[in-house]
């Protein structure tokens, strides 16, 4: 007689699927109770004033969004939401995924600062992983912590001082710049400065794309890099808009660029390496370096390739673009704006025609209220977002409105809009949206006013980024007497992962 397999009784299987849905109730219960609890102690109210008509998949915000993009207007109409709904604060849903979006600044605040462990990057690390790698600026937690600890010892003031490099760029921008007053547009050439000068501080060695932009090499490797990191940021910020969309984007041009960039990297990570092991193996004091090299500076910390180089293009990102943006949406305004020019003339003067020194630089009040208006009206991140890994609150947001406590729960994307918040009038006054330098005589802002980020993870590069945008503006005030635009119309974003100017900065300069 054949045995009969032995079958386990349908009880247990019953018993345990019941134990399971069991455990699930109470597990929802909990976090219900719990949340309730924090949404009582903290005077939390609902958030009132959300944008999307789709309420679950948000399509209708995405293709917003990507039609603005497209149109060039993002910015205005992002900030044009908050107006419509009457908060400062209001939500959204997107693929199930909830948003908030904030100009508050004791929310942006308490998501930077105070509350500064109940955030992570969220998505950005996805997205930006492609280019940047884990970085600086796109890296959590302890892996953030140590970045942060391996490159804050190389931005000392002694590196940031060191004028003659700038000096050198410079002279090379100046010869590009005609003589005769026909038109000029600094932006390119202010890209062309900074990754100039990123790359030589960074690497040891420039990209020269200032001595070298009337020859059109292809097979040039610095022209194809400087290229190549343009196009890498491009792809980001499609994928970004796209969401999770983003899936069905093709990713080869993406993958093509990135290659490009890391490569050219990688071979000054191999550089530096070698100095380092040259230094350890010879112990000779003729080998220490006469030129300061970031690079090499970070090889003796570390001798990981992948984090080398994911390090440098991070700070290349933050060196080269923030600043050449910064010049370039100042220079779009104060062109426009004679009086500017005769007032910036008036306080260089005081150097008698010499190169100024660092702390020079520093004492230029009008330049550096030029540069703050800058950072104001047009802030080189006007967006970023954070996402809650634990259920949290934020001070303002909740109610009709939007002056009550807000409950944040966790998952929840919270982003946050230095373009909105530096054009509040109850901030700023009625001119908010007005260029105009003086206002910086007695303003003294708090989180109001946010170029830089804030909390722990406020900008490294902060004051480079500063020192070379002011000296680069004093050197061009010394040598011109005259600056008339030739833009048409008023400032249009060109929206990457920073903001310039769609128009460029297209300009007249009449010699002194």
């Amino acid at each position: 007689m054949a045995i009969q397999p032995e079958t386990k009784h349908p009880f247990l299987l019953y018993a345990a699927a019941g134990f399971f849905c069991l455990y699930l109730l109470y597990s929802q219960i909990t976090l219900y109770l719990s949340r309730r609890r924090i949404i009582r102690q903290n005077g939390c109210q609902p958030l009132v004033h959300r944008i999307n008509k789709d309420p679950f998949f948000g399509l209708d915000v995405i293709a917003e969004n990507r039609k603005l993009g497209s149109e060039k207007r993002f910015l205005p109409c992002a900030e044009q939401r908050f107006y419509r709904l009457g908060v400062w604060t209001y939500g959204s849903r997107i693929f199930g995924e909830s948003f908030v979006v904030t100009a508050e600044p004791e929310n942006i605040k308490t998501v930077l600062s105070t509350k500064f462990k109940d955030f992570t990057l969220g998505v950005r690390e996805h997205y930006f992983k492609s280019l940047l790698g884990h970085g600086i600026f796109n890296s959590d937690g302890e892996k953030w912590a140590n970045s942060r600890h391996l490159l804050r010892p190389n931005f000392a003031k002694d590196q940031l001082a060191d004028l003659e490099a700038f000096e050198r760029h410079m002279k090379l921008m100046l010869k590009a710049i005609p003589k005769d007053g026909s038109t000029v547009d600094l932006q390119e050439l202010f890209f062309r400065l900074t990754i100039d000068s990123a790359t030589e501080f960074l690497f040891g060695h420039s990209t020269n794309s200032l001595k070298y932009m009337d020859v059109d090499d292809e097979n040039n490797e610095d022209t194809i890099f400087a290229k190549a990191f343009n196009e890498a940021q491009h792809e980001i910020v499609q994928n970004v808009r796209l969401g999770g969309l983003s899936f069905f984007r093709s990713q080869k041009r993406a993958k093509h660029v990135n290659r490009i960039c890391h490569e050219y990297v990688d071979k000054f990570v191999d550089d530096a390496i070698r100095s380092r092991e040259r230094r350890d193996l010879e112990k000779d004091a003729a080998m220490k370096q006469t030129k300061y090299v970031f690079s090499h500076e970070l090889a003796k910390q570390t001798t990981d390739k992948k984090a080398l180089r994911d390090e440098l293009i991070n700070i290349l990102l933050a060196g080269r673009d923030t600043t050449a943006s910064l010049l370039s949406n100042m220079f779009f305004e104060i062109s426009k704006k004679p009086y500017i020019w005769a007032k910036l003339r008036e306080e260089v003067a005081q150097l008698e025609g010499r190169l100024p020194t660092y702390e020079e630089l520093r004492n230029l009040k009008y330049l550096k209220w030029c540069l703050n208006e800058s950072l104001r009206l047009h802030p080189v991140v006007p967006g970023n977002s954070r996402l809650a890994i634990r259920d949290t609150v934020l001070p303002l947001g909740g109610g009709p409105t939007g002056k009550s406590p807000l409950f944040i729960p966790k998952g929840t994307v919270v982003g946050y809009s230095p373009y909105t918040m530096h054009r509040r009038t109850d901030f700023y006054g009625p001119d908010a949206t007005a260029f105009k330098p003086e206002r910086w005589e007695h303003l003294r802002p708090g989180w109001e006013f946010l170029p830089f980020n804030g909390g722990p993870r406020i900008c490294l590069g902060q004051q480079y980024a500063l020192t070379e945008a002011s000296y680069v503006t004093c050197r061009l005030v010394q040598e011109f007497k005259g600056c008339e635009s030739r833009s048409e119309g008023g400032w249009v974003e060109q929206l990457t992962l920073t903001v310039a100017s769609d128009k460029g900065a297209k300009v007249s300069l009449t010699p002194a």
